[in-house]
């Protein structure tokens, strides 16, 4: 069975990056997300083993001194980082995963896996990342404008990315995002690799 694909997503906060993928995994088969490890709080709506695995700084540093993440990045003081062995797995399966992280960790996942498909997600305009952030009313003010600063670190790593995903209209970017996945499925080494013959029954 061949590997799958290896798909980052990254975004800044309140760019849409979550409901976009939530989005493509319910319309595209064969798709998985990791499920990231984070020192963060869970907030009200989230439940640990489906949004993140939930872990104190001492279990995550203990990952880390394991080599047990696939990447990881302190993030508005907090850990977050992608299990090695369940992306390796899922690979293996011949399923393709996203993963959903900052980029930082993006970065390392270039440097450990240079045939990844990097997608960044922007917003329309800076105002309507505001109004995401504001609307979302997940955060206190305080939190909101520090991530507002850090958006403007975070968007100027878009350079270092294979694909950029404009979302001003949410239908429109999740075609967008769907059409980079598929088009990645017909490579001819995908295929070819799934057929190896597919040629050969062709010919008369």
């Amino acid at each position: 069975m061949p590997n799958g694909q290896l798909f980052v997503i990254s975004a800044p906060s309140g760019a849409g990056k979550t409901s976009l993928i939530a989005a493509a995994l319910e319309t595209i088969a064969n798709l998985a997300v990791s499920v990231s490890h984070t020192t963060r709080r869970p907030r009200l709506s989230e439940k640990d083993g489906r949004d993140y695995h939930f872990v104190s700084d001492f279990e995550f540093e203990k990952l880390i001194e394991s080599e047990a993440l696939f990447e990881h990045a302190k993030v508005f003081s907090n850990y977050y980082g992608t299990s090695r062995k369940a992306v390796e797995e899922k690979l293996a399966s011949g399923i393709d995963v996203i993963l959903e992280i900052d980029w930082q960790g993006a970065a390392q996942v270039r440097q450990k896996a240079s045939e990844a498909i990097s997608i960044f997600i922007l917003p329309p305009t800076r105002e309507a990342l505001q109004e995401r952030l504001l609307e979302r009313n997940q955060d206190a003010s305080f939190i909101i404008d520090a991530r507002m600063s850090e958006a403007d670190q975070t968007i100027t790593q878009a350079a270092h990315f294979d694909y950029w995903i404009i979302n001003d209209d949410f239908k429109t970017t999740l075609d967008q995002l769907r059409s980079i996945i598929m088009s990645f499925r017909q490579r001819r080494t995908r295929i070819q690799s799934n057929n190896p013959m597919f040629l050969e029954s062709l010919r008369g």
